[in-house]
């Protein structure tokens, strides 16, 4: 059970790393962006700690395919609520719909 769990932890964490990287100088619109890239750089290092055990481990239970669609379906869980609650802003109805059909497309994925 844990080769199963296991990958999907590390994703989640990798993907809270990531999502800091990659937004969260969003709300410091004034820093340099060298500086800007310099510390989403550092972020990311940790992101890579975390989502690069995640796909090996996670390679022995689940495909490649099914790493991605579960890595892209943790991504959005945790953009979600990274962006209503670091970046203050609104979860529309059309975002959840959106998402739906994402995870209807995960549900072919792992269809055997």
């Amino acid at each position: 059970m844990i080769r199963y769990a296991a990958p999907i932890l590390l994703l989640l964490i990798s993907n809270i790393f990531m999502t800091f990287a990659w937004y969260g100088h969003l709300k410091f619109k004034s820093a340099p962006i060298l500086i800007v890239i310099l510390v989403s750089w550092g972020i990311a290092f940790f992101e890579y700690c975390f989502q690069v055990p995640a796909n090996r481990i996670g390679h022995s239970v689940y495909s490649a395919a099914q790493l991605k669609t579960i890595q892209e379906i943790v991504t959005l869980l945790v953009f979600s609520g990274f962006s209503v609650l670091y970046l203050k802003e609104q979860f529309k109805w059309n975002y959840l719909i959106g998402f739906v059909f994402i995870v209807l497309a995960a549900v072919f994925i792992f269809h055997k």
